[in-house]
């Protein structure tokens, strides 16, 4: 059961959210159409944050780069989100990460490594959380812990 978990969180339906790593900062306009949700945004020194809060709880966040590119996405919600609308390409990478990896059977959050992917993702029913990132995406000057 629990090396069906993994699986499980790849397939599992959720309500949709739009935004893909490796999309343009513009997607977010639309994410939040969507969502229907609150938009604020924060221009830190070398990246954008535009979190959606949506009305049923879902908090969404996009890391933009000053090229304008989605380098991350990070969220807080009951259900999981819709991965391939998420993750767009990046997905394939997943999915061959979890059919090459070795059955999991610890606790804890789900952490996928790959040569262009990072996928984290942890939570229990009705509370998951979770960060994807695109290394190469991400502006030289900032690291993987401002992706929260």
């Amino acid at each position: 059961m629990k090396t069906f978990l993994p699986l499980a969180i790849l397939l599992l339906p959720a309500a949709p959210l739009w935004a893909a790593l490796g999309q343009p900062e513009s997607s977010v306009a639309a994410d939040q159409q969507i969502l229907r949700g609150a938009l604020r945004q924060e221009a830190r020194a070398s990246y954008n944050v535009h979190q959606i809060t949506a009305a049923n709880g879902v908090v969404w966040k996009e890391f933009a780069s000053p090229a304008g590119m989605v380098f991350a996405v990070s969220w807080q919600s009951s259900h999981m989100p819709n991965l391939e609308q998420m993750l767009g390409p990046s997905l394939v990478d997943l999915q061959v990460a979890m059919q090459s990896s070795a059955p999991r059977r610890t606790r804890g959050p789900l952490i996928i490594r790959t040569g262009k992917l990072v996928f984290v993702s942890g939570g229990h029913m009705r509370a998951f959380h979770g960060r994807a990132y695109v290394p190469s995406l991400m502006p030289t000057n900032i690291g993987a812990e401002v992706v929260r």
